[in-house]
């Protein structure tokens, strides 16, 4: 399931992106030729789901909701939720969408005190002498 997840964080974000271009028309909307990368690959990865999930309703209700609440979290945790079901329920889908995905490259961080990151940090990223970090909430 790991796979999965680490596949619907690539994901989720192209397709939030063309939701916040294009709100409820990313359903059905041609590629535009002026649309940045990640937006023009949200929709491809959007319709490649939308055409291989036998029941295409939730998750477009899910796009639908996150494009009338301007990009609201609760939201595009719900379309997150839908995605992940689709491919648990379609290992072949998972492995279609993983080759549309650009390769990562590794992280890679020089210098003294050089950090680096892939993916999300969810807390705090600190280098230096004598740092201090408080975090509160």
């Amino acid at each position: 399931m790991s796979d999965i997840n680490s596949l619907v964080g690539e994901i989720v974000p192209a397709v939030g992106a063309a939701v916040g271009a294009y709100g409820v028309n990313v359903l059905s909307r041609a590629e535009d030729q002026a649309a940045d990368a990640t937006v023009r690959l949200g929709q491809r990865l959007l319709d490649r789901i939308l055409r291989r999930t036998p029941d295409r309703a939730p998750i477009e209700a899910a796009v639908t909701t996150l494009a009338t609440t301007d990009g609201d979290p609760d939201a595009l945790a719900a379309l997150r939720l839908q995605i992940r079901g689709a491919l648990a329920a379609d290992p072949s889908l998972v492995t279609e969408l993983a080759a549309l995905l650009p390769e990562r490259s590794a992280a890679q961080a020089d210098g003294a005190r050089a950090v680096a990151v892939t993916g999300n940090v969810p807390g705090i990223v600190s280098t230096g002498d004598a740092a201090i970090n408080i975090q509160r909430r």
